[in-house]
């Protein structure tokens, strides 16, 4: 499949292939939500760049197998001029004061807090996901239960509208969990509280479509994109499964 191919499902444009191929082909949006392969994980270099990420964030006990998805071995400058370039392609496609959400773990904060600037966009701030504490213990550390969503705007925004929350609290649920990755579908429904119904919803990283169910269910629509195939299939079955088309 490449990357001009696309499947559409209702309100949803679903596309298989590189973002940086993808998001030139794309016409205007609202607003950007996604969750990239952070390029984390592990404490040496070896074990970052090559260890694959079911090996890097899957716990040894964990009996449920989840496919692995690429772009998850970079160091970071190649992370940064990487993010730099798919922001930049983002930004080109967002409506003025459209506002844009990235998720990060403590690692790659300011990374990518220099990556979305450098890409044009104003940083408007960091919000923390406390995922509870289910999350996978460090004895003699404090337990690492929390990710950040890091947040900008394509230019101003409108001093006026809804106030959401500057912290979510939201647990994962093995039972809906797709991605080994993938965030709460309640959690995205939280986090485009901001987005109006009409409105054009992107994930470049879409992985099983998180944002893309929460963003149809709210009434939006949404563009997603996805590289590794399995995902994309996951993704498409689980957003027609919600039959709004």
């Amino acid at each position: 499949m490449t990357s001009s191919q696309r499947v559409t499902i209702g309100g949803a444009t679903l596309f298989h292939g590189d973002c940086l191929q993808v998001l030139p082909l794309l016409g205007p949006v609202d607003q950007v939500f996604t969750d990239p392969p952070y390029s984390s994980g592990g404490l040496h270099r070896s074990s970052r760049v090559d260890a694959p990420p079911s090996k890097k964030y899957r716990l040894s006990n964990t009996k449920r197998h989840y496919a692995d998805f690429c772009g998850d071995n970079r160091d970071q400058r190649s992370y940064f001029v990487w993010s730099t370039l798919w922001l930049s392609l983002a930004r080109e496609r967002v409506r003025p004061g459209g506002l844009l959400g990235v998720f990060s773990d403590w690692r790659q904060v300011p990374i990518t807090t220099d990556a979305i600037q450098a890409a044009g966009w104003i940083w408007r701030g960091i919000v923390p996901w406390d995922k509870g504490r289910g999350t996978r213990p460090h004895k003699g550390r404090f337990r690492a239960q929390a990710e950040y969503i890091i947040w900008g705007s394509n230019g101003s925004i409108p001093k006026d509208g809804p106030v959401l929350d500057g912290l979510f609290h939201h647990r994962v649920d093995p039972r809906e969990r797709l991605h080994m990755a993938g965030k709460p579908v309640a959690l995205m429904s939280d986090l485009l509280g901001l987005s109006q119904p009409g409105e054009v919803i992107l994930d470049p990283f879409m992985g099983s479509a998180s944002t893309g169910v929460a963003a149809l269910q709210m009434g939006r629509r949404f563009v997603g994109i996805e590289a590794e195939p399995t995902y994309f299939e996951t993704a498409c079955r689980r957003i027609g499964d919600l039959g709004l088309a």
